[in-house]
């Protein structure tokens, strides 16, 4: 499958790239899936003045007749998601069911979500207040509105690993709001965001109000930051580049959403059910091949069941087939790239420099000899000081931490982090484990799952992001706050 020389979109218009353009390589197979256009920075600013000048006119349309666009790339989307779906599968190295049912079906569902999104009322009644004659006025009553505004213009920068479901995410809410939208994704997949592009053109979407740019290099993204019309960034990404955003952003006072790296650590007592456990744990090794930050990548075991743990979750990788994304019995696909691979493979090796007992994985699957793939990981005996505990492998690598005490000390280990995204505990004891969540110092806790409510928010304490998104706190994240006061 190989996709024709991808233009540029930029306000309604399919655009030649300045910079040429570059091979998108298929991870399974290293071969080309299609050329991507390489912007240049003028051609970047130009995407973000459309914007500029479209939002005028999107940012005033009803919320109908934007439910009713969002409804209807939604329908385009799902009439070619097998379509899509190989394309996703051919870009990020997927699985089928992956790129299926967690890429375009999810990215289906957002659009359709927001479509009922923008009609949820964007103001809120507050109490009349009573005031009393001052320097201020006379006496009175004031009645008073909080009113959601759109911010303006939005860049979404999109990650790698999800090249439907995240821009969905972004794109969608954003435009729900009446924002108008700069689109960089990320560089490896860029060409299903382009799809989604031509899926909302036929939706009807104003010339002007999404813009797709892409690019390899550097100044393609800065320039999507730094633009001087762009009012609010949403990333996901690592937390490295997200402080870089951040800072360009906090020069410019501008609105940031970030969806940063993440070392979820999952709590295993010792009542735990060990098998729910290593089958949510073991999820790390099959989703996305461990490239997903809620990944609960670092297991924190009570002794008791230590043992016992390490050979379910040992016998677990026994059932994980490695190999081409495409074939049915495949769990486990590649990475994306060459660079990531031996990116994955270094910490590998250095959990084994550090002490670090390699129990399974650790090597090149030996029959495969092409494509950027690792070996499903354990790493057991490992000490929270550890590299491998303490930083974001973003590979299907599962670090096993022992514990001897009691849940102050699983708490202790588990908040002894930079990253605060998702946590999760597992124990038969229902009250201590809800306990146990609310002293985590992370953004969500799942309790005897790794599953999620797609209303509930999502986003990291510390060094794992900024703001929340998902459901109705997407729309609220894509808004300005806007107080309305009055004489009653």
């Amino acid at each position: 499958m190989r996709a024709g020389d991808q233009r540029l979109f930029i306000g309604g218009e399919w655009v030649a790239p300045d910079g040429g353009h570059y091979e998108v390589i298929d991870p399974a197979t290293e071969e080309t899936v299609g050329l991507a256009p390489e912007a240049s920075r003028d051609q970047v600013l130009a995407a973000a003045a459309a914007a500029r000048e479209a939002f005028t006119s999107w940012s005033r349309t009803g919320p109908e007749e934007r439910a009713a666009v969002l409804s209807r790339a939604a329908d385009l989307m799902h009439r070619n998601a097998g379509r899509y779906a190989e394309l996703a599968q051919a870009e990020s190295g997927a699985t089928t069911a992956t790129a299926r049912g967690m890429q375009v079906a999810v990215a289906v569902a957002r659009f359709r979500r927001y479509a009922k999104g923008a009609l949820e009322p964007v103001e809120t009644p507050l109490p009349p207040q009573i005031n009393e004659a001052g320097p201020m006025g006379r006496g009175g009553v004031l009645g008073a509105l909080a009113v959601r505004q759109p911010v303006g213009v939005v860049t979404c920068i999109t990650s790698y690993n999800n090249p439907w479901a995240n821009p969905a995410g972004k794109v969608a809410p954003a435009l729900a709001m009446g924002n108008t939208v700069l689109v960089k994704p990320a560089p490896q997949d860029p060409l299903s965001v382009y799809r989604m592009a031509e899926a909302l053109t036929e939706a009807g979407i104003p010339p002007g109000v999404v813009n797709v740019v892409s690019g390899t290099a550097v100044a393609v993204g800065e320039a999507a930051v730094d633009a001087p019309d762009v009012d609010m960034v949403s990333f996901t990404g690592s937390t490295a580049v997200g402080q870089r955003i951040a800072e360009v952003c906090g020069r410019g006072m501008k609105r940031q959403l970030m969806e940063l790296g993440g070392k979820g650590a999952a709590i295993v007592f010792g009542d735990a059910d060990l098998d729910s456990a290593v089958a949510g744990i073991g999820t790390t090794y099959a989703f996305y091949s461990g490239q997903i930050c809620t990944a609960p990548t670092r297991a924190l075991v009570h002794r008791s069941v230590y043992d016992a743990f390490v050979a379910k979750l040992t016998a677990y990788l026994g059932f994980l087939q490695v190999g081409d994304p495409r074939a049915r019995e495949t769990v486990v696909g590649p990475v994306i790239s060459a660079a990531h691979r031996d990116r994955v493979e270094s910490y590998v090796e250095l959990g084994r420099k550090e002490g670090a007992t390699v129990v399974a994985g650790g090597e090149r699957p030996a029959h495969l000899d092409k494509g950027f793939y690792v070996a499903p990981t354990l790493l057991a005996d490992c000490t929270n000081d550890m590299r491998v505990v303490r930083e974001e492998i973003f590979g299907p690598v599962v670090a096993v931490v022992p514990f001897e005490g009691d849940e102050d000390e699983a708490v202790a280990l588990a908040n002894d982090s930079d990253y605060g995204l998702i946590d999760y505990v597992w124990s038969a004891d229902v009250a201590r484990a809800f306990r146990v969540a609310r002293r985590l110092r992370a953004g969500g806790v799942g309790i005897n799952t790794v599953g999620r409510n797609m209303e509930a928010p999502f986003g990291g304490f510390k060094r794992s992001g900024v703001g929340r998104d998902v459901g109705s706190y997407a729309l609220h994240a894509y808004s300005e706050l806007q107080s309305i006061v009055w004489p009653g």
